[in-house]
């Protein structure tokens, strides 16, 4: 078949080159930028709507104009070893390291004794003996960002070092905080963990004495008549590496026993826990998250009768 370098023989001659070749090519390059505002002009819908119209799970249509904006969130920064970051604009802050934010703390229980948690240096700091301490405020679904630190004179091993723990809705689950530097334990009870559910999926902790921060989307188990219609999840990074991915609750876990799922209250306070260790936490606050399709929401896949209404 020959090729561009060696063509095969043609019994005819080559046409000479047209006189007004190059002023052709410069025409037909013209003609083809002259439909550059045609296809750079953003097109516009002839009907009511730009894409695909409202069907009957979703009241919005496909680029929806009308379909409301989302609101403006000022970003906040990130922490360093030395100075904790800012929360974003919307954030609720739970302790930012002032006298004024521990008073957003309270015992979980009846106190035993005067013992208490103790500003440290701009810490909420754990008193072994001084019992777990809750948030004032109550709250469901959320973000939420806390940073810890476990203490940096060693002791103990496994569950016996820099133990603490993350309970949302007032211990209907727990994400673990736990030393796993150089000291593993049982897999659903290191740090990240969902306690007594799933373990992490790494281990990307400091050293003992280095701040750890834990990001934490939490969604808790929505129920209808009584029946199951979402798990509740759970996804945690630590230090920037994601360890639970969309995680079921499973009914949220515990000490030994294998939890069922079940109904959670709709809200409740954070509690942090005291395990007999100085374990302290700094610079914690939460965004509270819309709800979901399932109870309520509208975004996302709806029911026919919640898209028809919201339409």
């Amino acid at each position: 078949f020959g090729s561009p370098i060696n063509p095969p023989h043609s019994p005819h001659p080559p046409h000479p080159p047209h006189p007004n070749l190059p002023i052709m090519q410069l025409s037909t390059r013209l003609a083809c930028f002259s439909t550059l505002p045609f296809l750079l002009t953003p097109v516009i819908a002839d009907g009511p709507f730009y894409g695909d119209p409202p069907d009957a799970n979703h009241p919005w249509g496909v680029h929806d104009h009308n379909r409301p904006q989302p609101k403006i969130v000022t970003p906040g920064t990130f922490s360093s070893q030395e100075v904790p970051g800012k929360p974003p604009s919307d954030a609720v802050v739970l302790f930012d390291g002032t006298e004024a934010t521990m008073k957003n703390w309270v015992p979980a229980g009846k106190p035993k004794n005067d013992k208490r948690w103790t500003l440290t240096n701009g810490a909420l700091q754990c008193t072994p003996g001084a019992g777990t301490v809750k948030t004032t405020a109550e709250f469901g679904d959320c973000q939420l960002h806390i940073e810890w630190t476990a203490p940096t004179q060693i002791k103990g091993k496994s569950q016996g070092r820099g133990n603490s723990g993350v309970f949302f809705l007032g211990g209907a689950i727990e994400v673990q905080v736990l030393d796993n530097d150089n000291n593993p334990s049982y897999a659903d009870g290191m740090a990240g963990s969902v306690y007594g559910v799933a373990p992490p999926m790494a281990n990307p902790l400091r050293k003992p004495g280095e701040w750890q921060a834990y990001d934490i989307i939490f969604r808790r188990p929505v129920y209808k008549d009584g029946m199951e219609v979402d798990p509740g999840r759970v996804t945690v990074l630590i230090n920037g590496v994601v360890v639970q991915d969309n995680t079921p609750l499973e009914g949220g876990g515990g000490h030994r026993g294998r939890s069922k799922s079940r109904p959670f209250p709709e809200s409740g306070p954070l509690t942090l826990q005291d395990h007999g260790n100085t374990t302290a936490f700094r610079n914690i606050w939460y965004r509270p998250l819309p709800p979901r399709a399932v109870e309520g929401g509208t975004d996302g896949r709806l029911t026919k009768e919640a898209a028809m209404a919201k339409r």
